[in-house]
């Protein structure tokens, strides 16, 4: 085999420098359809004069894609969902109640501006990290009411939030469920839930 002359190493190195960037640049494209993802810290439940209120803190990240439709007007909806359970040792768990609650984000270009809304409530913001932070932040949610649990009980709450994509126009349904990019759902975080100890701490803060 004859030996490789200066311009075939060339050559090589120049092809090998070509598939080296090419590597990196898929690679970078593959962390970026990762990085959307939601995680979930400190939630927990309080008691109110009515009940319980749901508090936690959601770690919110977008892709590229999820910020690309965002910005040509593409409304997302995003679920919190809330369980409580009850242990039965003869048969499956017990579901002693679900909540839900739907947020909507959106841009509007006339005002570029991000907005939230959940039900009848709007507010708008001038950046979609800061629309991001604020849905991030759940605070005092009504969740349990205070005839629907009993005190001498033991419950087990779960709490989550996710993409719904069901609520999108059906040609990004289909688009969506295809794609990996769209899949933004944190994992259920649950918790030990006693409303008699929750009562006597609150009684001891007093």
């Amino acid at each position: 085999m004859p030996p490789a002359t200066g311009s075939t190493m060339r050559c090589w190195k120049r092809s090998l420098s070509a598939f080296v960037a090419a590597f990196c640049a898929w690679l970078l494209c593959f962390g970026v359809a990762q990085a959307a993802d939601i995680s979930l810290r400190n939630p927990q439940l309080e008691l109110t004069d009515d009940g319980y209120a749901l508090s936690a803190d959601f770690n919110i990240n977008f892709n590229t894609r999820l910020e690309e439709v965002i910005s040509k007007g593409v409304v997302l909806y995003f679920v919190i969902d809330f369980e409580l359970t009850r242990s039965r040792w003869y048969w499956f768990d017990e579901v002693v109640l679900r909540r839900n609650r739907t947020i909507q984000l959106s841009y509007h270009a006339l005002t570029r501006q991000y907005r939230l809304s959940t039900g009848s409530l709007h507010q708008g913001y001038a950046t979609l990290d800061e629309a991001l932070r604020v849905m991030a932040r759940v605070r005092y949610w009504p969740v349990i009411d205070k005839g629907e649990v009993r005190s001498d009980k033991a419950y087990q709450a779960a709490v989550r939030m996710r993409l719904d994509l069901s609520q999108m126009p059906k040609t990004f349904q289909v688009s969506a469920l295809s794609s990996r990019d769209w899949s933004l759902n944190s994992d259920w975080v649950r918790w030990g839930f006693m409303p008699a100890e929750l009562a006597s701490l609150a009684g001891d803060a007093k």
